[in-house]
């Protein structure tokens, strides 16, 4: 009997032993469930308990719970976020490297963006991630964005005129639009239903994923492919975060968030190919646009960020007009 008691008490002590080894982060997206970003991100925290023998566990926390992506940034570069599938515009704000990204008209479609991320341009966007304290894992996918309003249907730049449009908290956005002659200004994705909703702005700019999975086309009446910018969804780590993981399980961690993008890039290929039907059946109106007039519009964007970032900028167009 004494020695079933302390074959007991010893396996209890092993198993708290086990509970206590386990090191336990959470991970901030903002996007809704089914979004390609929160299947992604699912499916990532699945992959790291895989991957490390339950060692590291991942609570994620969508739809926004443990901040936006703008609190998600600064909490990252705190370390009191272990990780975030966040936006390109969100990120500008701390590494603003990433806002070349989305110089307008850029990419001809998204295997063609996916192409020049995964080259020397992600590698130079990891570096400048690195001296703000984030830790890139991969280049997710966030789509080609569009434009919708309630006001008309965007076929030529001069549609755009005096439409209040919101857009990411992310510069470039920023100046294409106001280079379209729109009327845009920022606001986190989190509050831009009631926004769309209560009248706030006219219309605003995202992926069809996007404006499918947060309902967005509820409260729109018109959606315009323009196609204007891609934006990606760094995966971060914070690197205060980071540095309590052995060698061994950083590498299994960056080997999930491969392949959670993916499965992140196909839901997003699929989904732009399907979703134009289902809006439309939703009520709204979709129309293709002429991109012509709205690249030689936004001409100057690429002059404003040259004088800020000319190597890069170069480099990122120089390796787009690879084929």
């Amino acid at each position: 009997m004494k020695k079933l008691l302390v074959a007991a008490i010893a396996g209890l002590a092993l198993s708290v032993s086990a509970v206590s080894a386990q090191t336990v982060f959470r991970l901030s997206h903002n996007a809704a469930p089914g979004n390609p970003k929160a299947v992604a991100s699912d499916k990532f925290a699945e992959l790291v308990a895989q991957k490390t023998n339950g060692r590291v566990k991942i609570n994620v926390g969508g739809n926004a719970q443990f901040g936006d992506d703008a609190e998600s940034i600064t909490n990252l570069r705190l370390g009191t976020l272990g990780f975030s599938a966040n936006s390109q515009g969100a990120t500008s704000g701390a590494v603003p490297e990433f806002a070349v990204l989305g110089l307008p008209f850029l990419f001809r479609d998204l295997p063609h963006a996916y192409k020049v991320v995964d080259g020397p341009i992600g590698k130079q966007l990891a570096d400048a991630a690195d001296k703000k304290g984030l830790v890139l894992l991969a280049m997710w996918d966030n789509g080609i964005r569009h434009t919708s309003n309630n006001k008309r249907a965007i076929s030529k730049p001069e549609d755009l005129k005096g439409i209040k449009i919101r857009t990411p908290p992310d510069p470039i956005t920023l100046d294409i639009f106001n280079a379209l002659g729109a009327n845009p200004a920022p606001l986190a994705f989190s509050e831009l239903y009631i926004a769309l909703q209560q009248g706030v702005f006219d219309g605003q700019e995202n992926p069809l994923v996007n404006i499918y999975s947060s309902k967005l086309f509820e409260v729109q009446k018109f959606i315009s492919l323009t196609g204007h910018k891609y934006e990606a969804t760094p995966l971060f780590a914070s690197k205060v975060e980071w540095a309590k993981l052995s060698k061994q399980d950083q590498q299994a961690v960056r080997d999930a968030a491969k392949e959670a993008a993916k499965l992140n890039r196909d839901l997003s290929l699929a989904a732009d190919a399907d979703l134009k039907g289902k809006l439309a059946a939703a009520g709204v109106t979709i129309n293709t646009v002429d991109q012509a007039p709205f690249i030689a519009a936004t001409k100057p964007v690429y002059d404003k960020w040259r004088k800020t970032f000319p190597d890069l900028v170069d480099a990122m167009v120089k390796e787009a007009a690879k084929p």
